[in-house]
């Protein structure tokens, strides 16, 4: 019989427990049902957890002042450093549907708002002329409960009450978070944090 190794044991526990936080954001968070005037979700798509992985701030910052986050188009994630980096944090995202909706570069933090309410754009209301002019804060809205205002028109990182949408191409524009997500994000980020999209 072996020896009983408790170091080895641990290692086990810790690897497996990884697997089930990983695994919880796609099952245990799920809502049935969603808003008629949100962006359908890709039929086939995948979620994407394949290059969820920790990056280091300086290939994509001179510095971390005032916070910096990175969105990950590709891979779905976004990457957010502290301004003294004693933070980091990395959140799986929905993005946009299409080429022709994703804007990539760099802009800012402009405006934060906790409840936001919502009105389409009007590119949103050419497409969609069925949806309503204004949502106001609630389940119903598609900015789930957190927004930050970008200095882009119209676009926003912000939560979703939809949360089949995440880790896929499913927005209009904007980036998305889970709720839980973006209420930490919209904590840890100021006005003037910088955003790089790739």
């Amino acid at each position: 019989m072996k020896d009983f190794d408790p170091a080895r044991i641990g290692r086990r526990a810790v690897l497996g427990g990884l697997g089930s936080i990983m695994a919880t954001p796609a099952f245990a968070q799920d809502t049935p049902g969603s808003t008629e005037f949100e962006a359908p979700i890709e039929h086939g798509s995948q979620r994407n957890i394949s290059s969820f992985r920790a990056l280091d701030w300086r290939p994509f910052f001179t510095d971390t002042q005032k916070g910096a986050i990175l969105v990950d188009l590709t891979s779905r994630v976004l990457h957010f450093w502290s301004d003294d980096r004693s933070i980091y944090r990395l959140y799986p995202t929905s993005v946009p549907m299409s080429e022709d909706l994703t804007r990539r570069g760099r802009t800012e933090i402009t405006r934060k708002v906790e409840g936001p309410s919502w009105s389409p754009t009007p590119a949103m209301r050419a497409r969609n002329p069925e949806w309503p002019s204004f949502v106001p804060p609630g389940p119903d809205n598609p900015l789930g409960t957190h927004a930050l205002h970008l200095s882009w028109e119209f676009y926003r990182i912000h939560g979703t009450h939809d949360t089949r949408k995440i880790g896929r191409r499913s927005s209009n524009g904007c980036v998305g978070l889970y709720n839980q997500h973006i209420a930490e994000l919209y904590h840890l980020t100021e006005i003037g944090t910088q955003v790089l999209l790739i």
